[in-house]
């Protein structure tokens, strides 16, 4: 029940007035104090839901990152691994190639060997010249003027192929004298020519690429031009043995192409 209280108005009277209940003691405060409890409740319920929604999420993330980066490493170590094998792999092809070894100047050997040795196979290389002219050139008073011992050290220790040599004398001669073959293997072993022995002689006469028709005509037009002789007069020259030494009939070819 409601406290009853007596109030006396401003006309004398007295007045009885009910007492309102506090808030508090009221029933529909209560109820409505319940269903905010539990509205509450709901919202801490779906927000744990939702933190533990977000944290699976974070989690599947976490997980796949690391697994990613589990397998950068494994790439990392299976690069690092196949190039430590080829490194090693490029090692041992290095240790089983066998190093030239270096070469070692005998001190022994005078300089004047040397450098007999050094002359001779220049003039090989630029003069194409036989081991007789290379030993007979070192050793001239108006050449190198070696010693005889190290201008034989130096024919002993070229390293020269002297068929070679004689070949490209030979080709030398054709180009630039239009020589016969004959006349070409007589000036390469002649003791007044390139003194190279016959073997050697006889490779070039055999390998050499000449047209001797060609020397043949290129000789009787000299003969022509600087000497003024008959066709009859350069015939014989072109064929004497004491001559040009052509074949008679690369004489021929020479003399009916004359103009």
């Amino acid at each position: 029940r409601m406290a009853k209280k007596k109030v006396i108005g401003e006309d004398g009277k007295t007045y009885v007035m009910k007492e309102k209940k506090p808030i508090y003691k009221r029933v529909w405060f209560w109820i409505l104090a319940v269903m905010i409890l539990v509205a509450f409740a709901s919202s801490l319920g779906g927000g744990d839901e939702s933190a533990s929604d977000g944290e699976t999420i974070d989690n599947s993330s976490q997980s796949e990152k690391k697994q990613e980066s589990e397998e950068k490493i494994e790439k990392s170590i299976d690069t690092t691994e196949s190039t430590v094998v080829e490194t090693k792999e490029a090692d041992t092809t290095k240790k089983e190639t066998p190093e030239k070894e270096d070469v070692k100047v005998d001190e022994s050997i005078p300089t004047e060997h040397k450098s007999a040795l050094r002359s001779a196979e220049n003039y090989s290389k630029i003069m194409y010249m036989s081991k007789q002219g290379l030993f007979d050139q070192l050793t001239s008073e108006y050449g190198d003027q070696f010693s005889t011992e190290a201008a034989q050290y130096a024919i002993d220790n070229i390293d020269t192929d002297f068929n070679q040599n004689a070949l490209k004398s030979a080709e030398n001669y054709s180009d630039s004298m239009f020589m016969s073959k004959s006349g070409i293997y007589d000036q390469l072993v002649s003791e007044y020519g390139e003194k190279f022995t016959a073997e050697e002689a006889q490779y070039a006469i055999d390998n050499i690429q000449a047209d001797f028709k060609y020397n043949a005509l290129k000789s009787a037009e000299n003969y022509q031009e600087s000497m003024a002789m008959s066709p009859e007069a350069i015939r014989d020259q072109l064929t004497s043995e004491y001559g040009e030494k052509f074949t008679a009939e690369e004489a021929e070819y020479a003399i009916q192409n004359l103009k």
